[in-house]
């Protein structure tokens, strides 16, 4: 396979670029900061890597134009150098050909849809009334079970589950091991013993959504479970019953949402985030890994609730402090009150 190469002069012109020094130079590829060499593009975003702006032996670097003086061959200027180059970048990962139709392996209902343009992998199963729309590729291994929608350009990598009542939009990219419309966790207590509540709702996710691997999206009781579009979820992230995350959001791994809570649009939230059930985050909110929302948050922001890390012997000593918290909160509410 040839590598495409492109010039400094090339990628100005496709991506709005200001060329800084030679803009004949040439790239056929991509690398960090510190480790590109001559013929590979680089990128300087984060302040902290500045110092090795200087030693970098990248053919091209993007940056800012703040920066643009300080670096020691050709730069391309950018607004957002973190964005540009994942466009650059795209231009060098090259997906494998995936040819329309279906393998041999592969067990379809009957009653199920498959669109001709559709690639269907080894050892596929596809179930009753379920659809497959125009251009899809389903991996090895996938399972797309009862009542299942598909909608053009999706992709189920490999060893996807779609359980039932799941429906894709366009442009959906579903990553190895995720589970989409399992049962959610829906059960009652009856004279000491567990009932389990039937999950009759289904799994709705939204066009140019991204789903990580080993991630599960339950589906919900009675509604939908639903991610609006443009959602980006991580690997190992547990988005339970009923649940709604607004378009544009996106969740690191190992998040849990509990059932019927609601995340806004262009949310962020770190990883190992617990966000409680029935509650509602607003647009535009932050939360910083390993924090747990425990009530609705309902002005835009960043948000923390996790303890930073300290050495031992300090923790050790806040911990034992922290449990003479409500005993010094009374003492100082007394005092005030004896001087009232």
């Amino acid at each position: 396979m040839n590598t495409p190469t492109y010039t400094a002069q090339q990628l100005a012109e496709q991506f709005g670029l200001q060329v800084h020094g030679d803009a004949g130079t040439a790239i056929g590829g991509v690398a960090t900061l510190a480790h590109a060499g001559p013929g590979q593009l680089t990128f300087l975003a984060n302040p902290r890597y500045r110092a090795q702006l200087a030693d970098s032996q990248a053919g091209i670097v993007v940056l800012r134009a703040d920066d643009a003086d300080a670096a020691p061959g050709t730069a391309l200027v950018a607004k957002d150098p973190y964005n540009t180059f994942a466009r650059i970048a795209a231009l060098f990962d090259s997906a494998p050909t995936r040819a329309p139709g279906i393998h041999p392996s592969a067990v379809i209902d009957p009653s199920a849809q498959v669109a001709t343009s559709a690639h269907i992998g080894p050892f596929v199963t596809i179930g009753e009334r379920s659809v497959v729309g125009e251009n899809c590729i389903i991996g090895t291994g996938s399972v797309i079970g009862e009542d299942c929608t598909l909608d053009a350009g999706c992709e189920l990598i490999a060893r996807v589950t779609l359980v039932t009542r799941v429906k894709l939009g366009k442009r959906v990219r579903i990553h190895p091991g995720a589970v989409l419309g399992a049962d959610g966790f829906g059960l009652a207590m009856d004279a000491g013993r567990w009932i389990k509540v039937p999950q009759l709702g289904g799994v709705r996710i939204g066009d140019d959504c991204e789903i990580g691997a080993n991630t599960c999206v339950d589906r919900g009781a009675l509604e939908d479970t639903v991610l609006e579009e443009d959602v980006r979820l991580d690997n190992l992230v547990q988005i339970a019953h009923n649940v709604r995350i607004g378009a544009h959001s996106a969740i690191a791994g190992c998040t849990g949402i509990a059932g019927s809570a609601k995340i806004g649009r262009y949310c962020l939230l770190g990883g190992a985030v617990g966000v409680v059930g029935h509650l509602e985050i607003c647009d535009k909110v932050v939360v910083t890994g390993k924090s747990v929302v425990r009530n609705s948050i309902t002005e835009p922001g960043e948000y923390s609730s996790g303890t930073p890390l300290t050495d031992n012997r300090t923790w050790r000593k806040n911990a034992a402090r922290f449990k003479q918290l409500d005993a010094l909160a009374r003492r100082i509410l007394s005092v005030s009150k004896e001087k009232e």
